[in-house]
């Protein structure tokens, strides 16, 4: 699985509850920082607010939407077997 880039669409593997952030919502990486560790800021659309949200997600709470390297990978392990 690749790392985010700016713009790119992720999507949460775990909730952040003080933000009314739910693993699977969607968003957009706008920024990233680097020290002392890798992290994204993130813009969501949260339901049932009326205004984004942005929160700093480490790489581990995210998945690239659209990143079907992933899948390809496993295809072609049992492809082999």
């Amino acid at each position: 699985m690749r790392q985010p880039h700016v713009d790119d669409c992720v999507r949460l593997t775990r909730d952040i509850p003080e933000l009314h952030l739910h693993r699977g919502q969607v968003g957009v990486v706008r920024s990233m920082w680097c020290a002392p560790y890798t992290a994204y800021e993130v813009e969501f659309e949260p339901v049932g607010l009326e205004h984004e949200t942005r929160a700093l997600v480490m790489a581990e709470q995210l998945q690239v939407e659209g990143d079907d390297r992933e899948g390809d990978e496993a295809f072609a392990g049992a492809s082999r077997t």
